[in-house]
Parts: structure tokens; sequence; C-alpha cells
């Protein structure tokens, strides 16, 4: 009867594990930034061959009102080259809400690499439209017969850049929902932001039934990661997964969190060591910009 029990216990023990496994996910930061040029198509690409569970990634609004995947509303000069070939120098020298896509498109943003991610492979590539991306990456799934994953789609938005590099909160939100709709299933996605406006719209959108409903997840900086109640006050509402930076976390907080039914997936998780540490919190994921040191996890 003992050796029946304490069989009994292992089988729970070894589903249990298999469970947690399978529910911690890794999301690819803007792609795999770490190896290939920042969310670029190939960046996307790449992250689904590493098996990533989510396609994490950021948009901005072009002049022509075009949903462009970008982390901001200019061209990084460390990464960037204009059309003519030469180095973008300042982050002020091109706006791109102020550019039709038709412009963007001309800037490379792959050839010069990134110094600070040395095993980035560099291509001539440039950003891309989220609907193209989108399209790609559906395509690519059915011919590698890859199962369904998910998007996380960052919203840059910053108060102080309200109608100057970027449209105001409902136009902004609206833009990015009709692209969504139009190519992928709500069930899918998951929206973020550091701009809690932002989200508070959304949340409302939802509420009201004029947009379907989607998960939607608090970028939180580090500076203010401490008060947990503080950041829900100012939100409004609870949101689905809360998503600061990894450094600031520890067990206390992933506790609480939990407690109030919000999951955890912090960002940007890089050395296998910290991966290792992060899902011993009892975190429900991570992002990264290695999603191939991820894969044993």
């Amino acid at each position: 009867m003992k050796n029946i029990f304490l069989g009994f216990l292992s089988l729970l023990t070894f589903q249990f594990s298999m469970a947690q496994t399978a529910h911690f996910e890794i999301q690819g930061h803007r792609g795999c930034r770490g190896l290939m040029p920042e969310n670029t198509i190939p960046a996307f690409l790449k992250a689904l061959d590493l098996g990533v569970n989510t396609l994490e990634l950021d948009v901005v609004i072009t002049k022509d009102k075009r949903v462009l995947i970008s982390h901001d509303p200019f061209f990084n000069p460390a990464i960037s080259t204009d059309p003519t070939g030469k180095f973008v120098l300042k982050e002020s020298d091109f706006n791109t809400y102020q550019l039709d896509y038709q412009e963007i498109a001309k800037f490379d943003v792959g050839l010069r690499g990134n110094p600070n991610f040395p095993e980035q492979q560099k291509i001539a590539v440039s950003k891309p439209l989220l609907a193209d991306m989108l399209k790609a990456v559906e395509v690519y799934r059915k011919e590698k017969k890859l199962p369904k994953f998910s998007f996380n789609i960052e919203l840059k938005s910053l108060v102080k850049e309200y109608d100057i590099s970027q449209p105001q909160v409902a136009e902004f939100c609206q833009l990015v929902y009709d692209e969504i709709m139009q190519y992928v299933s709500p069930s899918r996605v998951v929206i973020q932001s550091f701009d809690f406006n932002i989200l508070s719209h959304w949340n409302k959108q939802i509420r009201s039934r004029k947009f379907k409903k989607m998960q939607l997840s608090a970028l939180i900086e580090p500076e203010s990661e401490n008060d947990i109640q503080k950041n829900l006050a100012i939100l409004g509402f609870k949101p689905t997964i809360w998503s600061p930076y990894f450094a600031t976390l520890d067990d206390k907080k992933v506790s609480t969190l939990h407690q109030l039914g919000i999951k955890v997936i912090p960002w940007t998780v890089n050395t296998v060591d910290a991966m290792k540490k992060i899902k011993a919190l009892g975190c429900d994921g991570l992002i990264t910009d290695y999603p191939d040191r991820a894969k044993n996890l």
C-alpha cells in the first residue's frame, strides 16, 4: 500500500511539474533583439523558430495613419541609416509621426547591427507595418506547422508626446485595434503600455463592448514598482498581466499579485541565471532578447 501511495504521489508531482513548465510563457522581446534586428519581420520569424509562445513588439503611428512596428517614434541613431546611406545622428532628426510610411520604408535599421547586442545578425531591413508582420508570421506558422502563438503589442505612448510624435489616446487605440481585428483573433493578443491612459481607455472600450476582449498588461517602470496598490488605483482596473523590470521582483511581490489574480511576466530577462531566478520566484513567464537561452526553461 505504501508503494502504491508513493507511486501516486510521484505521479502527482510529475504532473504538477509538467503543468508548471507548460504554463511558463517565453516572450521574444522585439522578436529576438539579441540575435536579429529588433522589431523586424526576420526577428519575429527567428523567434518562432526558437519556440517562443508570444511575439512581443512595439507600435507607433505614421503621418499617413499607418501602424508601424517600432520601439520609438524616431530612428535610433545607434542602428539606423537614412535613404542616402548616411548614419542617422540624432533622435530628433526624424519623427516617424511626421513621415509617411513610404518615406520610412527607405531607412535601414539592420545593416549596422547593434553595438549592445554583438550576436545580432547584420542584414538590410526596414521597419515593417503591423499589418505586413501579422500576415507574414501567420503564413510562416502554417508553412512550418507551428502551434498558435500570441502577440504582446506595446503601444509606445508618453503623455508629453501627444500630438507631437503620436496621436491622442483614443485615435491611437482605435488605429491599432482596427489593424488587429483585420488580421488576427483578439484571443491571441495582449495589449501593453507604460501609459496607463492607453490601458484605461482600452479597458473602457472593452467594457462598453466597442472593442473585443483582449488581455491587458501594465508595464511598470522600476521607480514605481514598489507600490502595487497605488499603481492599481491610478490604473483604475485590474489588468490580466503585471509586467515590471525583472530586477525589482521578489517572492512577496509575486505572491501579492497572484493573490490579486494577476499574472507576472517581467521584462527584459537576458541571462540564464536571471531566467532561472524569475521562474523560481513563481512568475508566469518572462520577456527576453534571447529566446535561445530560455529554451530549456
